[in-house]
């Protein structure tokens, strides 16, 4: 064998060896890449992966609802606005009371005002429920549930239990967004120390 032919083997080889380490330093990021989507998302990733029917798509999908919430200006409420919302909500739990089904639709009213204010878009409830599990993925589970336990409600077909239920699970999404900025927080001054006599 010649010097030229010796020398075009090795370099065979180590184009060989080369496009292995690339393959697998590829295959590497990608299961890294899964891992972290599925840590992040929790249950939304197994969701997104039954809908799609493929890993690479649901994958795909996820990091685009990334992207799009990370082009989003969400911010946290002032005290006085969460002060608001939380009164808001206290009303929404005497209502159940004497009016389940309008609680559960004051509640998903309720729920829709504080997302709008935080900065998510309000789309139909498939796009609110995919920004919402960017940053809340354990909640978005709630979310879907109780709009369901809500769209049935219009129909009349829900029982009290199932109404408590679908308040309870808006209660989780809304505590969850209910994220006050404490830099804002106004406190109140000192009240002066009264002398004893």
């Amino acid at each position: 064998m010649d010097t030229v032919s010796m020398q075009a083997w090795w370099v065979v080889g180590i184009v060989v060896v080369l496009a292995l380490v690339a393959l697998a330093a590829y295959f590497l990021y990608r299961k890294r890449q899964s891992g972290r989507l599925a840590e992040r998302f929790g249950e939304e990733y197994d969701l997104a992966v039954r809908e799609h029917g493929s890993r690479a798509k649901a994958e795909a999908e996820l990091r685009q609802r990334e992207a799009r919430v990370g082009q989003l200006r969400i911010v946290s409420l002032a005290p006085g606005e969460g002060a608001r919302f939380s009164s808001a909500w206290n009303r929404v739990q005497a209502d159940f009371v004497d009016n389940p089904a309008g609680a559960v639709t004051q509640a998903d009213q309720l729920v829709r005002e504080l997302m709008q204010k935080r900065g998510y878009p309000m789309s139909d409830f498939e796009h609110r429920a995919a920004d919402i599990s960017v940053d809340h993925p354990a909640v978005v589970r709630n979310y879907r549930a109780a709009q369901a336990i809500h769209a049935r409600t219009l129909s009349g077909e829900v029982e009290t239990e199932e109404l408590r239920k679908a308040v309870v699970h808006y209660r989780a999404l809304f505590d969850e967004l209910l994220e006050v900025s404490v830099t804002e927080e106004r406190r109140m001054p000192a009240r002066p120390v009264e002398a004893r006599s």
